[in-house]
Protein backbone atom coordinates (compact mmCIF):
# COMPACT_ATOMS: atom_id res chain seq x y z
CA UNK A 1 0.00 0.00 0.00
CA UNK A 2 1.49 3.19 -1.25
CA UNK A 3 2.09 5.75 1.40
CA UNK A 4 -0.36 8.07 -0.80
CA UNK A 5 -3.14 5.91 -0.25
CA UNK A 6 -2.90 5.61 3.47
CA UNK A 7 -3.12 9.41 3.03
CA UNK A 8 -5.68 9.36 1.56
CA UNK A 9 -7.48 7.26 3.64
CA UNK A 10 -6.84 8.54 7.03
CA UNK A 11 -8.09 12.08 5.65
CA UNK A 12 -11.15 10.20 4.74
CA UNK A 13 -12.07 8.39 7.94
CA UNK A 14 -10.66 11.43 9.86
CA UNK A 15 -13.62 13.92 11.31
CA UNK A 16 -15.37 16.84 9.51
CA UNK A 17 -14.27 20.20 10.93
CA UNK A 18 -18.31 21.40 11.55
CA UNK A 19 -17.17 24.63 13.48
CA UNK A 20 -18.29 26.74 10.67
CA UNK A 21 -21.92 24.91 10.75
CA UNK A 22 -22.48 25.58 14.47
CA UNK A 23 -21.50 28.64 14.36
CA UNK A 24 -23.73 29.44 11.66
CA UNK A 25 -26.98 30.18 13.46
CA UNK A 26 -25.19 33.10 15.89
CA UNK A 27 -23.35 34.50 12.49
CA UNK A 28 -26.23 35.16 11.09
CA UNK A 29 -28.06 36.39 14.49
CA UNK A 30 -25.56 38.65 14.91
CA UNK A 31 -25.73 39.90 10.88
CA UNK A 32 -28.87 40.35 11.10
CA UNK A 33 -29.95 42.16 14.39
CA UNK A 34 -26.75 43.79 15.20
CA UNK A 35 -24.72 44.73 12.36
CA UNK A 36 -27.58 45.28 10.10
CA UNK A 37 -29.43 47.63 12.10
CA UNK A 38 -25.84 49.42 12.99
CA UNK A 39 -24.79 50.07 9.19
CA UNK A 40 -28.34 51.43 8.55
CA UNK A 41 -27.78 53.39 11.78
CA UNK A 42 -24.31 54.74 10.49
CA UNK A 43 -25.76 55.37 7.10
CA UNK A 44 -28.96 57.20 8.06
CA UNK A 45 -26.48 59.38 9.98
CA UNK A 46 -24.99 60.63 7.24
CA UNK A 47 -27.69 61.41 5.14
CA UNK A 48 -29.85 64.66 5.09
CA UNK A 49 -33.16 64.83 6.37
CA UNK A 50 -36.37 64.40 3.76
CA UNK A 51 -38.70 66.75 2.89
CA UNK A 52 -41.52 65.40 4.71
CA UNK A 53 -39.49 63.53 7.56
CA UNK A 54 -37.33 60.34 7.24
CA UNK A 55 -34.23 60.65 5.18
CA UNK A 56 -33.53 61.92 1.61
CA UNK A 57 -31.51 58.84 -0.14
CA UNK A 58 -28.20 59.93 -1.63
CA UNK A 59 -28.25 63.56 0.01
CA UNK A 60 -24.85 62.85 1.86
CA UNK A 61 -23.98 65.22 4.29
CA UNK A 62 -22.65 66.07 7.93
CA UNK A 63 -25.76 68.13 9.27
CA UNK A 64 -26.54 65.87 11.88
CA UNK A 65 -22.98 65.71 13.37
CA UNK A 66 -22.82 69.58 12.99
CA UNK A 67 -26.23 69.89 14.68
CA UNK A 68 -24.93 67.91 18.15
CA UNK A 69 -22.40 71.05 18.56
CA UNK A 70 -25.32 72.41 20.09
CA UNK A 71 -25.72 74.02 23.28
CA UNK A 72 -28.65 72.14 24.25
CA UNK A 73 -27.79 68.88 22.81
CA UNK A 74 -24.51 69.32 24.83
CA UNK A 75 -26.59 70.23 28.20
CA UNK A 76 -28.34 67.20 27.80
CA UNK A 77 -25.37 64.84 27.04
CA UNK A 78 -23.65 66.32 30.21
CA UNK A 79 -27.07 65.44 31.96
CA UNK A 80 -27.52 62.07 30.44
CA UNK A 81 -23.89 61.24 31.88
CA UNK A 82 -23.95 62.88 35.17
CA UNK A 83 -27.26 61.30 35.71
CA UNK A 84 -25.72 57.98 34.77
CA UNK A 85 -22.67 57.90 36.60
CA UNK A 86 -24.99 58.96 39.75
CA UNK A 87 -27.16 56.32 39.95
CA UNK A 88 -24.29 53.76 38.88
CA UNK A 89 -22.21 54.82 42.23
CA UNK A 90 -25.14 54.38 44.20
CA UNK A 91 -26.48 51.39 42.68
CA UNK A 92 -23.01 50.03 43.22
CA UNK A 93 -22.98 50.62 46.65
CA UNK A 94 -26.43 49.55 47.63
CA UNK A 95 -25.26 45.92 45.51
CA UNK A 96 -22.00 45.13 47.39
CA UNK A 97 -23.22 44.96 50.79
CA UNK A 98 -26.32 42.70 49.34
CA UNK A 99 -24.14 40.85 47.37
CA UNK A 100 -21.81 40.17 50.26
CA UNK A 101 -24.36 39.59 52.75
CA UNK A 102 -25.76 36.63 49.84
CA UNK A 103 -22.61 35.29 49.87
CA UNK A 104 -22.70 34.54 53.49
CA UNK A 105 -26.00 33.44 53.80
CA UNK A 106 -27.51 30.44 54.54
CA UNK A 107 -30.50 31.03 53.08
CA UNK A 108 -29.18 32.19 49.28
CA UNK A 109 -31.72 30.36 47.09
CA UNK A 110 -34.27 32.58 49.02
CA UNK A 111 -32.51 35.35 48.45
CA UNK A 112 -31.92 35.27 44.87
CA UNK A 113 -35.82 34.63 44.44
CA UNK A 114 -36.50 38.27 45.93
CA UNK A 115 -34.14 39.16 43.66
CA UNK A 116 -35.49 37.78 40.63
CA UNK A 117 -39.01 38.46 41.78
CA UNK A 118 -39.10 41.95 40.05
CA UNK A 119 -38.36 40.52 37.03
CA UNK A 120 -41.32 38.32 37.11
CA UNK A 121 -43.51 42.25 36.72
CA UNK A 122 -43.64 44.40 34.05
CA UNK A 123 -41.07 47.62 33.36
CA UNK A 124 -43.78 49.87 33.34
CA UNK A 125 -45.97 48.65 36.17
CA UNK A 126 -42.94 48.89 38.42
CA UNK A 127 -42.48 52.55 37.55
CA UNK A 128 -45.97 53.24 37.72
CA UNK A 129 -45.73 51.94 41.19
CA UNK A 130 -43.30 54.66 42.51
CA UNK A 131 -45.54 57.29 40.72
CA UNK A 132 -48.17 55.94 42.81
CA UNK A 133 -45.55 56.27 45.90
CA UNK A 134 -44.12 59.41 45.48
CA UNK A 135 -46.72 61.75 43.98
CA UNK A 136 -48.40 64.55 45.38
CA UNK A 137 -50.92 63.02 46.05
CA UNK A 138 -49.14 59.40 46.72
CA UNK A 139 -48.28 56.99 49.60
CA UNK A 140 -45.42 58.81 50.83
CA UNK A 141 -46.76 62.79 51.02
CA UNK A 142 -49.66 60.95 52.55
CA UNK A 143 -48.02 59.11 55.31
CA UNK A 144 -45.81 62.46 56.00
CA UNK A 145 -49.01 64.62 56.33
CA UNK A 146 -50.56 61.42 58.59
CA UNK A 147 -48.27 61.48 61.09
CA UNK A 148 -47.77 65.59 61.41
CA UNK A 149 -44.09 65.85 59.65
CA UNK A 150 -45.58 68.17 57.08
CA UNK A 151 -48.37 70.20 56.42
CA UNK A 152 -48.13 70.43 52.48
CA UNK A 153 -47.36 67.41 50.05
CA UNK A 154 -43.22 67.41 48.58
CA UNK A 155 -42.85 67.41 45.03
CA UNK A 156 -41.03 63.97 45.20
CA UNK A 157 -41.76 63.50 41.46
CA UNK A 158 -41.18 65.02 38.41
CA UNK A 159 -37.29 65.96 39.11
CA UNK A 160 -33.84 64.77 38.71
CA UNK A 161 -33.62 62.93 42.10
CA UNK A 162 -36.57 60.69 41.51
CA UNK A 163 -35.42 60.06 37.99
CA UNK A 164 -31.99 58.71 39.71
CA UNK A 165 -34.51 56.62 42.42
CA UNK A 166 -36.24 54.95 40.46
CA UNK A 167 -33.16 54.06 37.51
CA UNK A 168 -31.19 52.35 40.79
CA UNK A 169 -34.32 50.14 41.44
CA UNK A 170 -34.88 49.40 38.22
CA UNK A 171 -31.46 48.33 37.63
CA UNK A 172 -30.33 47.37 41.10
CA UNK A 173 -30.57 43.67 40.51
CA UNK A 174 -27.95 43.94 37.19
CA UNK A 175 -25.32 44.82 39.92
CA UNK A 176 -26.26 42.54 42.77
CA UNK A 177 -26.56 38.85 40.69
CA UNK A 178 -22.68 39.40 39.21
CA UNK A 179 -21.51 41.00 42.63
CA UNK A 180 -22.82 38.18 44.52
CA UNK A 181 -21.31 35.52 41.67
CA UNK A 182 -18.33 36.59 42.30
CA UNK A 183 -18.15 37.12 46.14
CA UNK A 184 -19.84 33.51 46.65
CA UNK A 185 -16.33 32.11 45.21
CA UNK A 186 -14.14 34.23 47.46
CA UNK A 187 -12.00 32.62 49.65
CA UNK A 188 -13.16 34.62 52.73
CA UNK A 189 -10.38 33.46 55.45
CA UNK A 190 -8.28 35.87 53.77
CA UNK A 191 -10.63 38.19 55.63
CA UNK A 192 -9.90 36.52 59.18
CA UNK A 193 -6.22 36.36 57.84
CA UNK A 194 -5.95 39.87 57.52
CA UNK A 195 -7.78 40.76 60.71
CA UNK A 196 -4.73 38.32 62.28
CA UNK A 197 -2.37 40.55 61.07
CA UNK A 198 -3.78 43.49 62.35
CA UNK A 199 -6.43 45.07 60.04
CA UNK A 200 -9.37 46.34 60.82
CA UNK A 201 -12.43 45.02 59.24
CA UNK A 202 -12.92 47.87 56.85
CA UNK A 203 -8.82 48.09 55.95
CA UNK A 204 -9.49 43.99 55.38
CA UNK A 205 -13.05 44.19 53.04
CA UNK A 206 -11.35 47.55 51.21
CA UNK A 207 -7.73 46.17 51.14
CA UNK A 208 -8.69 41.85 50.86
CA UNK A 209 -11.84 41.77 49.01
CA UNK A 210 -12.41 44.21 46.84
CA UNK A 211 -9.31 43.54 45.13
CA UNK A 212 -10.54 39.82 44.45
CA UNK A 213 -13.50 40.59 43.23
CA UNK A 214 -13.00 43.50 40.39
CA UNK A 215 -14.67 41.13 37.96
CA UNK A 216 -17.89 41.60 39.80
CA UNK A 217 -17.52 44.95 40.13
CA UNK A 218 -16.65 45.84 36.11
CA UNK A 219 -19.32 43.71 35.01
CA UNK A 220 -21.94 45.14 37.66
CA UNK A 221 -20.76 48.52 36.60
CA UNK A 222 -21.31 47.74 32.75
CA UNK A 223 -24.80 46.21 33.68
CA UNK A 224 -25.90 49.25 35.32
CA UNK A 225 -24.31 52.34 33.22
CA UNK A 226 -25.03 50.67 29.92
CA UNK A 227 -29.01 50.73 30.27
CA UNK A 228 -28.87 54.15 32.59
CA UNK A 229 -27.38 55.85 30.46
CA UNK A 230 -29.74 55.27 26.93
CA UNK A 231 -32.20 55.36 29.63
CA UNK A 232 -36.01 56.69 27.53
CA UNK A 233 -38.85 55.42 30.27
CA UNK A 234 -37.93 56.20 33.36
CA UNK A 235 -37.17 60.05 33.24
CA UNK A 236 -40.12 60.17 30.42
CA UNK A 237 -42.97 59.29 33.55
CA UNK A 238 -41.10 60.23 36.87
CA UNK A 239 -38.77 63.29 35.47
CA UNK A 240 -39.23 66.70 35.02
CA UNK A 241 -38.23 68.61 32.18
CA UNK A 242 -34.98 68.91 33.58
CA UNK A 243 -35.09 65.52 33.43
CA UNK A 244 -34.44 64.94 29.92
CA UNK A 245 -32.01 62.66 28.81
CA UNK A 246 -30.47 61.57 25.62
CA UNK A 247 -32.88 58.29 25.10
CA UNK A 248 -35.64 61.10 24.99
CA UNK A 249 -34.12 63.58 22.82
CA UNK A 250 -33.27 60.04 20.06
CA UNK A 251 -37.56 59.08 20.43
CA UNK A 252 -38.22 62.91 19.91
CA UNK A 253 -36.55 63.65 16.77
CA UNK A 254 -37.80 59.67 15.11
CA UNK A 255 -41.40 60.67 16.26
CA UNK A 256 -41.92 64.85 17.04
CA UNK A 257 -39.85 65.99 14.23
CA UNK A 258 -39.17 63.03 12.28
CA UNK A 259 -35.05 64.05 11.86
CA UNK A 260 -33.74 60.39 11.39
CA UNK A 261 -30.45 61.70 10.85
CA UNK A 262 -29.97 63.43 14.17
CA UNK A 263 -31.76 60.22 16.01
CA UNK A 264 -29.44 57.87 13.72
CA UNK A 265 -26.04 60.89 15.17
CA UNK A 266 -26.85 60.83 18.61
CA UNK A 267 -27.21 56.64 18.55
CA UNK A 268 -24.23 55.65 17.06
CA UNK A 269 -22.55 58.48 19.32
CA UNK A 270 -24.54 56.51 22.48
CA UNK A 271 -23.09 53.20 21.07
CA UNK A 272 -19.54 54.41 20.42
CA UNK A 273 -19.37 55.62 24.26
CA UNK A 274 -21.03 52.54 25.47
CA UNK A 275 -18.89 50.30 23.12
CA UNK A 276 -15.33 52.49 24.59
CA UNK A 277 -16.91 51.68 27.99
CA UNK A 278 -17.29 47.69 27.53
CA UNK A 279 -13.99 47.41 25.82
CA UNK A 280 -12.71 49.12 28.50
CA UNK A 281 -13.58 46.71 31.42
CA UNK A 282 -12.66 44.01 28.89
CA UNK A 283 -9.05 45.35 29.15
CA UNK A 284 -8.87 45.90 32.66
CA UNK A 285 -10.53 42.39 33.30
CA UNK A 286 -7.62 41.08 30.85
CA UNK A 287 -4.86 42.42 33.10
CA UNK A 288 -6.46 41.42 36.55
CA UNK A 289 -6.59 38.02 34.90
CA UNK A 290 -2.71 38.46 33.74
CA UNK A 291 -1.43 40.06 37.01
CA UNK A 292 -3.40 36.90 38.89
CA UNK A 293 -2.01 34.58 36.59
CA UNK A 294 1.89 36.35 36.91
CA UNK A 295 1.79 35.75 40.96
CA UNK A 296 0.47 32.32 40.82
CA UNK A 297 3.28 31.04 38.63
CA UNK A 298 5.47 33.13 41.08
CA UNK A 299 4.24 31.44 43.85
CA UNK A 300 4.87 28.47 42.50
CA UNK A 301 8.14 29.08 41.65
CA UNK A 302 8.99 30.26 44.96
Amino acid sequence: MSANSIKHDLQRSSPRNYGPLYSAPMTVWFTVFFLAPLLIIVLYSFLRKGLYGGVAIGEFTLEAYRNLGNSSFVIITVRTLITALAATLITILIALPCGYFMARSKNQTFLLLLIIIPFWTNFLIRVFAWMNILGNNGFLNDLLIRIGLIDNYIQFLYNQSSVVLVLVYMYLPYAILPLFATIDKFDFSLLEAARDLGATKAQSMIRVLLPNIRSGLYTAVLFTFIPVFGAYAVPLLVGGKDSYMLGNVIADQLTKARNWPLASAISLVLTVITTAGVLIMLNLQRRDANRTVDLKTKGAGN
